[in-house]
């Protein structure tokens, strides 16, 4: 399987004339192009809010929150510097969420010791359509890693999924991750946002460690 990435600046979704630049594209064999741009939180809330509400999805931790809820969370990620997140299209269809953070604006950092280039990151998967597609996952964590790099100031990514979510961990792990210690991540509540406590594990994929998946 081969892979061809490029950062796409001016390019935009084609679904659409009022969609976000896209970010980055990969085009990957056997699957189609891959493209990740800034969520619109007034075109893309009915895509997250529907993702968010499935069982599949507890672990998100918004499962139980209206429409109106999931789009005010994500028109303050949209207004924020030290967070963002995007939507992941394959062929012009979404796929995936991806957060990505810097870990010293965020509870996390109570949590490890941050180090320079670090970036935190967050990943749900929207519902396979039309049965599993085998190396599909993969495929995308691919690109995934590969938009997350494309930054040279970026050295390692740090994920934290709940400690109870196996099946995401070992995405992760499958993906070239390390997993770290289990950690509590404090609660946060203030007027902008809630976030209950919460059990995770830690995780790590360094630049070496990916360049060198990436040449295997």
């Amino acid at each position: 399987m081969t892979t061809e990435a490029t950062e796409v600046p001016r390019t935009t979704e084609a679904t659409g004339p009022a969609a976000r630049a896209a970010a980055y594209e990969q085009t990957v064999e056997g699957f189609g192009t891959v493209r990740i741009a800034p969520v619109d939180p007034a075109r893309d809330i009915d895509v997250i809010h529907a993702w968010a509400s499935e069982e599949r999805a507890r672990f998100w931790g918004m499962r139980e929150l209206s429409r109106e809820q999931v789009r005010e969370i994500y028109q303050d990620l949209d207004s924020r510097t030290t967070h963002h997140a995007f939507l992941v299209r394959l062929d012009g269809k979404p796929v995936a969420l991806f957060q990505t953070y810097q870990p010293e604006a965020d509870r996390v950092s109570e949590c490890y010791q941050v180090q320079p280039g670090d970036i935190g990151a967050h990943l749900m998967l929207g519902p396979a359509e039309g049965g599993a597609r085998p190396g599909f996952t993969a495929a995308v964590m691919r690109a995934l890693v590969g938009f997350t790099l494309a930054d040279p100031e970026v050295l390692r990514i740090v994920v934290e999924p709940d400690a109870r979510n196996e099946k995401a961990i070992a995405r992760f792990v499958r993906s070239g991750f390390v997993t770290g210690p289990e950690v509590t991540l404090p609660e946060i509540d203030i007027p902008e946002v809630y976030l209950p406590e919460k059990r995770a594990r830690l995780a790590f994929l360094s630049r070496e460690d990916a360049q060198r998946l990436n040449r295997g």
